[in-house]
C-alpha cells in the first residue's frame, strides 16, 4: 500500500503481512472461502520506492520489531542541494502526541539513509491552541519543505524533519469546518468514518488546499486555499454534484459521492468516487469525466488513492542512500519487491 508520497515522485510503501482463517463454506453461489479471522497485530515492512525505475530500498525495522501497525503516521520529504531536480537527501518521519508527558508535547520518529537508524525526538513543544489531542490518520503531506500531519476535524501540524530540533506549527481548518471533540467512542468512530471520505487536505499548484463534500443532496463540493500568510483560508471553488442526478433518483447511501484526491497540477480539478467509478470533476468549467477503477457493484475506497507527480528525471534517478540502510549492504542495491520479501521471509525462518 502507498502510505505517502514525496513532492517529487518517491513513494513510501507499507507491506503488511497478516495471517487469516478462511475455511471453505457453502454459499448460494457455490462453495468458496470465507474470511472469519484475521491477525490484528500483523508484521509491517516499509520501503521507499521509485515508481518509474522500480528501485526499492527497505527501511530497517523500528526498535527491531515489525509489530508497528499502530505507527501509521509516516511521511516522506526530499531535499535537493540545487533546489530542484533529483533529490540528494530524504527523511521518513512520524509525529504523534507524547502521551507520557505531563504537559502537551509531541514525539517524532525519523529515519535518514545516511545514518541508517531510526531516531527518536521527545518533548517537542506543542503548537496547539487548545489542550486537545490530534487524531492523525489522513496521509502525511509533503509541502513547502515540511511534513504536514492532519486531523480532519481540526487542523494540521507541520514540521521540518530535517531540522536538528524541529519546530512545530499549527494551521486550523476553515472555522466552519472545525468539529467538536466526540464525547463517546461511538461518536468518535462515526466521525472518523465520515471524515475519511468527505474531507481531504492536498497540495495543488504549489498551494495547500482543503476540500470537503456535503453528505446530502445537493452534495456541495467546496475547495479552500490557504492564504500566503499560512493563517487563513479562502473559498476558491464550489460545485453541487447533485446536478449528476437532476433527472434521476438520488443514489443509495453506499453510492454517495466521496472525495478522492486533489489534482496536484490543476487546482480546479478534484477526483471523487461514486461506487466503482472515479470522476475527474473540473470545478471551474463544471465538467465531469469518469472511468471504472473497481469491480462492478463495488465501492472504491478513497483511502487508497494518492496523488503523485512524476517528473521526467525520475526514471533515470536513484533514491538517495549512503549504503547504510542496514548491516547487510546488499539491501542498498535495486531489487524488486518480491526479491526483498522473499529474502525477509527466509531471514525470519532462519
Amino acid at each position: 500500500m502507498v502510505s505517502a508520497t514525496s513532492g517529487d515522485g518517491l513513494l513510501l510503501l507499507d507491506f503488511t503481512d497478516a495471517r487469516g482463517t478462511a475455511p471453505i463454506v457453502d454459499t448460494p453461489g457455490g462453495r468458496c472461502r470465507k474470511l472469519i479471522g484475521l491477525d490484528l497485530d500483523p508484521d509491517v515492512t516499509r520501503f521507499v520506492c521509485n515508481p518509474l525505475s522500480g528501485q526499492l530500498l527497505r527501511l530497517p525495522d523500528i526498535d527491531g520489531t515489525k509489530k508497528t501497525a499502530s505507527s501509521n503516521n509516516f511521511g516522506i520529504l526530499t531535499r535537493s542541494a540545487h533546489g530542484h531536480g533529483p533529490p540528494d537527501r530524504y527523511v521518513v518521519a512520524e509525529l504523534r502526541d507524547d502521551r507520557d508527558a505531563e504537559e502537551g508535547s509531541f514525539v517524532m520518529r525519523r529515519f535518514f539513509p545516511e545514518t541508517g537508524v531510526w531516531e527518536k525526538l521527545v518533548g517537542l513543544p506543542s503548537p496547539l491552541p487548545l489542550p486537545r489531542r490530534m487524531d492523525i490518520y489522513h496521509e502525511v503531506l509533503a509541502f513547502a519543505g515540511r511534513l504536514w500531519w492532519v486531523d480532519l476535524s481540526w487542523g494540521a501540524v507541520s514540521a521540518d524533519p530535517f531540522s536538528d530540533r524541529p519546530e512545530l506549527s499549527f494551521v486550523e481548518l476553515p472555522s466552519a469546518s472545525v468539529l467538536p471533540v466526540p464525547s463517546t467512542i461511538a461518536e468518535y468512530d462515526a466521525a472518523r468514518e465520515v471524515q475519511g471520505v468527505y474531507r481531504r487536505l492536498g497540495v495543488s499548484e504549489g498551494r495547500l488546499r482543503y476540500v470537503e463534500l456535503s453528505q446530502k443532496m445537493p452534495f456541495l463540493l467546496s475547495s479552500f486555499v490557504l492564504d500566503e500568510d499560512g493563517r487563513s483560508w479562502t473559498l476558491e471553488h464550489q460545485m453541487a454534484l447533485g446536478v449528476l442526478w437532476e433527472k434521476i433518483d438520488p443514489p443509495p447511501e453506499e453510492h454517495y459521492p466521496r472525495i478522492g484526491v486533489v489534482d496536484p497540477l490543476n487546482s480546479s480539478l478534484m477526483y471523487v468516487t461514486i461506487g466503482n467509478l472515479a470522476l475527474a470533476v473540473d470545478m471551474g468549467r463544471v465538467l465531469v469525466r469518469g472511468s471504472l477503477i473497481d469491480e462492478p457493484g463495488a465501492v472504491a475506497s478513497t483511502l487508497f488513492l494518492k496523488p503523485c507527480v512524476l517528473p521526467p528525471w525520475l526514471r533515470s534517478s536513484r533514491i538517495p542512500s549512503a549504503g547504510t540502510l542496514s548491516s547487510n549492504k546488499d539491501n542498498t542495491r535495486s531489487k524488486t519487491l518480491s526479491d526483498i520479501l522473499v529474502r525477509a521471509d527466509r531471514d525470519k525462518k532462519n
